[in-house]
């Protein structure tokens, strides 16, 4: 596959609320998943050609000397830009063998992806996690195989999402749903996020943590708009009635959703706010070094 050249592979995330991470990596750039929503093809992050996966050159090396180099020992988040379980990472390996390195160097990771592929790593996640805190969120937003093939055409079907969910579960490794973005007049309905709950619970589910609207700029607004126009006739019009060029384009039903959706996660005794999930896994899976939402705790 094609590289691009690379400095460095870890920056330090600004604050740590965002599942208690302390550093960012993307080993790949650019991503074939095709969502029609994603806002990695916004303009401010430069990436030319999102849709062609590159791998960044000598990338392994540089991140096992960042690694070697840092004093304070953390969580590195990865999946942000990127899947790092894209499909060339099935013979690439490239995720897998920074898994390896964090385990050796005593890093902690909390992965985003919608592969069924992390189920292949969940060796070296159990023993990272012996040592410092793991987590596993996939993205689920539609219930539905077909709803989940037109908005995340070359993902893999929410039911494998799902089953990768329950494989990791029953692993012991802390893992859920990051269940956004909820797209208004699309998947924001009572019965998706019910549906969604429910199949998240059945899967051994830890968490589900949400966010029911879109973010919009940009490429990514004029992409996002072209898409609707070829699978949702008519709801751009919508878009374009209720949020003008608005960034942040809630659900009008995000209120009701909400209480929906945290009615169902108490009853089926899933986590879905921040604070607890992040206590939940740094606490029950262990670290060194504790971060949480408003400063360090050492334990």
């Amino acid at each position: 596959m094609e590289t691009i050249p690379a400095k460095n592979m870890l920056t330090r995330t600004k604050n740590n609320f965002w599942f208690g991470t302390d550093y960012n990596m993307n080993i790949y750039r650019g991503c074939s998943h095709g969502c029609i929503y994603c806002d990695s093809r916004s303009d401010c992050y430069g990436i030319d050609h999102f849709d062609q996966v590159r791998a960044k050159e000598n990338a392994l090396a540089i991140l096992e000397d960042n690694l070697r180099r840092k004093t304070l020992k953390g969580v590195v988040g990865t999946g942000a830009m990127s899947d790092p379980y894209n499909p060339f990472e099935k013979k690439e390996t490239l995720t897998r063998q920074a898994l390896e390195l964090f385990k050796v160097h005593g890093f902690g990771v909390a992965i985003a992806t919608k592969s069924p592929l992390v189920t292949r790593d969940k060796d070296l996640l159990s023993a990272i996690q012996k040592r410092s805190p793991v987590i596993v969120k996939i993205t689920i937003t539609a219930a539905d195989d077909a709803l989940a093939k037109i908005i995340e055409p070359r993902a893999a079907p929410s039911s494998e999402r799902f089953a990768a969910i329950k494989e990791l579960s029953q692993s012991g490794i802390f893992a859920g749903v990051l269940l956004m973005p909820i797209l208004p007049f699309i998947n924001d309905t009572t019965d998706n996020i019910r549906k969604i709950v429910e199949l998240a619970a059945k899967s051994g589910a830890d968490f589900i943590y949400p966010a029911f609207g879109v973010t919009l700029r940009d490429q990514q607004r004029l992409y996002f708009y072209d898409q609707l126009d070829e699978h949702f006739p008519g709801i751009k019009k919508e878009y374009l009635k209720h949020f003008g060029n608005a960034y942040s384009c809630a659900s009008p039903n995000a209120k009701s959703l909400w209480a929906v959706f945290a009615r169902e996660c108490q009853r089926h005794g899933l986590l879905y706010k921040m604070p607890d999930i992040v206590s939940r896994y740094k606490l029950e899976h262990g670290s060194q070094q504790l971060s949480f939402l408003f400063g360090d705790i050492i334990p």
